[in-house]
This record gives C-alpha cells, structure tokens and sequence, in this order.
C-alpha cells in the first residue's frame, strides 16, 4: 500500500505503517539525520525533573528459594525423584510440571529466584545410573554400583541408595569416584541449566550447592550460592563432605575460589535444630574456643541462616522463650540424623534467636560477633518442586508426594538409626509446607540479590508471601509511616534490616517503623511484634517480645498478653474467611526499655490469621484422617533479619 510520511516541527503525521517500519525509515533517512527541533523549551540541560535519577535504594521485594534438591542429589535420585535443574527452573517460573510420581504440579504464582543446590557428594551419580554412563565403569566402586542398580527395582534403588551412603558418611572416607570425571561433568551441566534459565531482570537462576557436612549424623549443611556465572563457576568443583566436614574448612575453600576467579560467595547453615548444639556451638568443631578471627570469619562468609524449613522451624524454643506463646511453632526437638540423643543443654546452640543473645555476648569478649546472621526460609525439598504453600505441598521427598497412602504423613526423618528408641523420632507428618526467601533489592538479578543476602536485607517466610519492610534510626516519629516517600525517608534517616545502629544520642532511644501487607492471596494478618534481645551489665543475655500493632479492638489483658485473633477454619472444607484480621498493619514503635550501655538487636515477626495446614487439605482432598497429634491449623509468619546495636566504645 503506498504511503507517504510528512515532517511538521518534527513531528511525523500521515503515517499509514507501523511504528518498528517509521523507525527503521528514520534510522536510514538522510532527511532525518539531522537534529530536530524541541517542541519547546525546557530550561537548561542541567534540569533534572525525573526524582527517581538517583534513586538507588531496594525499592523491590523478590520471594525465591535458596534450597531445593533434584534428582542430581543422590539422596533425591536413589530415591525415585526424577526431576532435573530444568524442571525445577521451569516450575518456578510458573510452568506446568510433572511431578517424579507423575502428578501435575503448577505454582499459583512463579518464584522470583531459585538457587538448586543439589548435594556436592557425588553430583548427579543417580542421573549417570540411570543413563548408564561410561563414567561408572571407570571404577571398580562405580561398576558395582551400577549392576546393584540396573534391575531399577524399588529394592535395587534402595541397596544402591544404602551403598552410596555407605560411602559417603565413612569418617575420614574418600570420594569412591574421585578421577573419574564425574564431578566435572554433572557440575557442567548444573551450571549449564542454570546458565539457561537465567533471565536477568525477569528470573534469576543462581548457580549454587550444598555442602552436607554431619558429623555423627549431627547437621551442620551449609548451601553455597555463587555471585558468579558458569565461566567463574566452572573453574572449581564444589567442596564436599569427602574433603572435610569441618565449617573452617569450607570457607577456607570460598576464599580460594574468590582469590583464583575474582568472584564472590556466600554459604548459607539451615536446620541448627537437628545440629544437636553445634551449628551454634561455643567451640569450633575441632574443639577450639571461638576467637575473633574465627567470628570475623563465620560472619564473612554465612551473612544468613535459614530458619524455617520443612524439617522444622528454627526461631525460637519454647524452653528457651517461656514467656513467647508462639515459640512453640513446628518444634524438632528429638533427635538428630546419628544417635546420639538430644539434651536440653544443646538447645541454646541450635535456635536463632538464642543464638544472636549469644552472639552479643562473644561480640563483648571478643570485639567480633560470631552469629550476626540475617534470615531466609526455604523449603529443602527433594523433590525438584519449590512448593511452601500449604494446599499445593508436595512434601519433601518423592515418596511423600500427594497420595492418600499413610506414607504421606508416616515416612520417618529423624530416628532411623535408633529403630528401638522411638523418642527421637520424627515424621513428616511433624514437618511444615515452609518455607521462602524474601529479598529487598533493587532489580532481579544474580548480583542484585546476592548483594542483599550479604548485606542481610532479607526476610523469612514460611511459605506467605506477605511484604514486610522495617527501618529503625534515633529519630523516626509515628508521622513518618503516612509519608509518601516512606522508603526513601526510612534509608536516608535510619537503616533497614540487617543493618546496625550506634552512637545513640543522649537521652535517645531506638524508633522503629514497621509495614506489613498481606500476600494478596493469602490470609489476612493477626498482629505485628519487634523481639528484643539484649545483654546486662553482667553479660546475662534477654529478651522481650512486643505486641506493637494488631488486627481489631483487641487490647491487652492482665497479664500483658493480647488475646488470640480467633479462627474462622471450617475443619470440613479445609477453608478460611478473611472476616478477621487486616491486610495491612503498620506501626511507629519507640523502644521503652533502652539502655544505651547495653548492645541489642531487634527483628520483627508478623503472625497471620489461623489457616488450614498442609495436613488438613491433603485430609479434606484424599478423605483420610488426620494423624493424632499433629497440627490442623497454623499460624504463618514472617521473621525479618535483626537490626544490632552497639555502645560507643
């Protein structure tokens, strides 16, 4: 069709053809190569009218998971689970998936970001026997296993599985195929996969692992999340339990892969609660005490801990936290993977919030604070599907995916090594739909959000997807939460969590403002409340919890404590009504109790309504019965890195 393009002011008029054909026009016309005139005047060039020009601060929050296992970990794959990298990227992303049992699985909403951090001990040893590999006989060790499982039986899966783990949890063992190759190749193609579903600014695919270091079956796992892409990443092969099972150790390998590739890592320690006392231990795990160069060290390179998960929540105890009513929030509490029993002495050393009381006292003797960690949830599930949502668990590994079979709320976790003790043992029936990473950034990408993690500007859910900022300075006032630039307010006049205060004004105390908005498909919230950890003068480490904002005309009784929200669960339908509650909550809190001798943290945890556990929807959908004992209801929440304080001096 002929058409003819006319020039007003620079303007063009008369187009009949598409913008992307005008454009290409413009770019090769000589008549437009000249610079055309402005329609009119804005001032001179130093006028700056965009207020976002210089506007650098996290303006984002991204929800994703730092732990999740495919069959490329050999306690996945030797256990039926069929899912590869690409399938767990792809189902972050929001695709359809299926399942390694064959059901379709879907997320109701895409992950930001998802770190796969398979097992570092033998990467990807079920995918070589399945693919039968000419790998696996470069070895005597290799070879048998592969005809152990070449029947692909439930019962050869299993002696494959009970042979490799015979290998790998050998004291002082070494890799059984160590020179063969293997380790280069399944790491290349984790870091392939990861290289191709990276998606800068949309989905951020980081490449990492897991370092599953458990001494005497005692947990002490740490995930590994590069900065990095396949070209740095590819120039080490991951640091396994077959070198050492000591934490120093592992980051003494993270210094020399920085030194050798100019890149950047960080390790993340989960699951303190199956530790038994040493993930928070006051020695190191070769018996030293701790020193300032090993607390400056353990704060270098694991800036964050996961504390929720589905093998228990890690916050809080209620032993350690008596006066707490929602301490006691999916507690592991039995056992450890060895047998040694667990004792009421090693609590202390295996849950968060003791731990960062703990750390204000090493930081008094040492000058360093060995246990200034923010805080993630992630799930750890098995399975190569990234499920947190309660009505959408497909449990933690891939015998436990959806099923009526008693399986499904039976299978043991903890205890197997002490068949005759049934005390330490626990099912997942005990365990939780948990959990996620929320991270404040400014753009979705590998180095935006790695940055935040290191910096500790993170939260943990476990599995809400509910936003929650917080800021605390000396000078904040309650006007400050209706301002329109609350965030740029909040960083210019204070620190966001992860961050630290000091040099406390005379007669001064710690302001804190605090949102929380609901997930927008989620429940509606109960209350707000800042926990506060501080050391006497004589070093005795406490803590408080604050209700500082709630949902209703609720008010505190005798006994200071608020009373419950309700529940509206219909225990029939597996249903919930938003009736209660409030889907925002904000809060301007000045601290009552401060001591500005004495150094502190605090962090906020935001409850939801009640609503029906994973446990309860799989009862209503499949038609069983609920095991005795186990929880129908819960109460989701969030956690928020501390925010420390120091003395002067």
């Amino acid at each position: 069709m002929p058409f003819e393009i006319k020039q007003t002011h620079g303007i063009l008029s008369g187009l009949t053809v598409s913008s992307s054909l005008a454009a290409a026009l413009l770019t090769v016309s000589p008549v437009f190569a000249q610079e055309l005139p402005a329609p009119h005047s804005i001032g001179s060039g130093d006028v700056k009218y965009s207020p976002y020009l210089k506007e650098d601060f996290p303006n984002q929050v991204f929800f994703g998971d730092t732990h999740l296992h495919t069959a490329f970990s050999a306690d996945a794959g030797l256990a039926m689970a069929t899912t590869t990298p690409d399938d767990a990227y792809r189902f972050a992303k929001g695709e359809e998936v299926i399942s390694s049992q064959g059901i379709p699985a879907r997320l109701q909403r895409p992950l930001d970001f998802l770190v796969v951090a398979d097992h570092s001990e033998n990467l990807g040893i079920a995918i070589a026997l399945e693919e039968k590999n000419p790998i696996l006989d470069s070895n005597d060790w290799g070879r048998t296993l592969a005809e152990t499982y070449a029947p692909k039986t439930i019962d050869a899966r299993n002696e494959t599985y009970v042979q490799w783990f015979g290998a790998v949890n050998t004291v002082g063992g070494s890799d059984p195929m160590e020179g063969t190759g293997l380790d280069e190749t399944m790491w290349k193609r984790v870091t392939e996969a990861a290289e191709r579903h990276n998606q800068p600014g949309s989905f951020t695919a980081f490449i990492g692992y897991e370092w599953t270091s458990g001494p005497n079956g005692n947990n002490l796992h740490r995930n590994v999340i590069f900065r990095d892409g396949k070209e740095l990443a590819d120039q080490i092969l991951p640091f396994s339990t077959y070198d050492s099972d000591d934490p120093e150790d592992l980051w003494q390998w993270m210094a020399d892969y920085e030194a050798k590739t100019g890149g950047r890592l960080l390790a993340i320690p989960h699951n303190g609660n199956l530790s038994n006392g040493l993930m928070f231990d006051d020695v190191t795990l070769s018996g030293e005490p701790l020193s300032a160069d090993y607390a400056e060290r353990r704060q270098k390179w694991e800036p964050i801990y996961e504390v929720t998960q589905i093998k228990g929540d890690g916050e809080a105890h209620p032993m350690l936290s008596p006066n707490d009513e929602f301490a006691d929030y999916y507690t592991w509490d039995k056992g450890s993977f060895g047998e040694e029993p667990k004792t009421p002495e090693m609590l202390p050393r295996e849950y968060a919030r003791s731990a960062w009381k703990r750390g204000l006292t090493y930081e008094a003797e040492l000058g360093v604070n060995p246990f200034k960690m923010g805080v993630v949830g992630s799930t750890d599930a098995h399975t190569g599907l990234s499920t947190a949502q309660e009505n959408n668990f497909f449990g933690k590994i891939t015998f436990v995916e959806p099923t009526a079979d008693p399986i499904r709320f039976e299978e043991q976790i903890t205890g197997r090594f002490t068949p005759d003790d049934p005390s330490d043992d626990q099912i997942v029936g005990d365990g939780l739909a948990a959990g996620i990473a929320a991270v404040w950034a400014r753009e979705n990408t590998r180095e935006a959000l790695w940055d935040a993690m290191k910096r500790k500007e993170t939260f943990a859910t476990t599995g809400t997807r509910m936003r929650v900022r917080v800021f605390a300075g000396w000078g904040f006032e309650e006007i400050d939460l209706q301002r329109s630039n609350f965030a740029a307010h909040g960083y210019e006049n204070g620190v966001p969590m992860g961050g630290d205060l000091s040099d406390a004004p005379d007669g001064g105390a710690p302001t804190l403002l605090v949102r929380a908005l609901r997930d927008p498909d989620g429940a509606n919230l109960d209350r707000v409340q800042i926990i506060k950890g501080w050391t006497t003068e004589a070093g005795e480490p406490k803590e408080k919890v604050y209700d500082v904002a709630w949902s209703g005309d609720r008010q505190p009784g005798a006994d200071g404590k608020l009373p419950p929200v309700g529940n509206t669960v219909d225990f029939e339908k597996a249903e919930y009504s938003n009736s209660i509650g409030e889907p925002f909550l904000q809060t301007f809190w000045k601290d009552p109790d401060f001591d500005p001798a004495q150094r502190a943290f605090y962090y906020v945890r935001v409850l939801e309504i009640p609503t029906p556990s994973w446990l309860m929807y799989d009862s209503v959908f499949f038609g069983v019965e609920i095991p005795e004992g186990k929880r129908k209801t819960q109460q989701e929440r969030v956690y928020t890195s501390p925010i420390w304080y120091t003395p002067q001096g």
